[in-house]
């Protein structure tokens, strides 16, 4: 499922590149995989076998009268080849393309207490310098790390925590 995501969002994110419309199909993209994911009947609809793939596309067209043509015809195209479940992977896939397009990358800092403000930002700031891009910073609470933190950014992880400190101390006993 994650390669076929990939396909799909790699080929939405180009058209849309193309057509100059790349933040308009990020934002309605978004909003139709938030309604999918927070409505139990919309999933249910469309990821349900006992709807036709006509009613899915049907629906799809009647729902989204007003988006954008590339996220319509996306989401007909899903219906057609049985693959709306993959939706969410897309808008992620789709969002990553979008990021790195933008020169952007999502920093994420989870420590097992609030960290102060000016901390956090002084972590982005070096992260930005270090990689030469903007960085958007998202900060968590995750008392099971119990100390130390862990920096996630973009694909790369930093985990400074005691949990994982704890964990290496943990398999060099268990080796000795």
């Amino acid at each position: 499922m994650e390669q076929i995501a990939q396909v799909y969002a790699r080929s939405l994110f180009e058209a849309a590149r193309e057509a100059g419309r790349l933040d308009v199909v990020r934002e309605q993209l978004g909003e139709i995989a938030d309604a999918v994911d927070t409505s139990r009947d919309l999933r249910l609809f469309l990821f349900s076998p006992y709807f036709s793939t006509e009613e899915k596309k049907d629906g799809i067209r009647r729902a989204i009268a007003e988006a954008d043509p590339l996220v319509e015809n996306t989401l007909v195209l899903l219906a057609e080849n049985h693959r709306l479940p993959a939706i969410f992977r897309i808008r992620k896939d789709y969002d990553r393309l979008w990021e790195e397009a933008n020169d952007l990358l999502s920093v994420t800092v989870t420590s097992a207490v609030e960290l102060d403000d000016a901390v956090v930002e002084r972590i982005g700031s070096e992260i930005g310098r270090q990689t030469g891009r903007q960085v958007t910073l998202t900060k968590q609470v995750d008392p099971s790390i119990v100390g130390g933190f862990i920096v996630r950014a973009g694909n790369a992880i930093v985990d400074a925590s005691i949990r994982n400190r704890l964990e290496n101390l943990r398999k060099q006993v268990a080796r000795a």
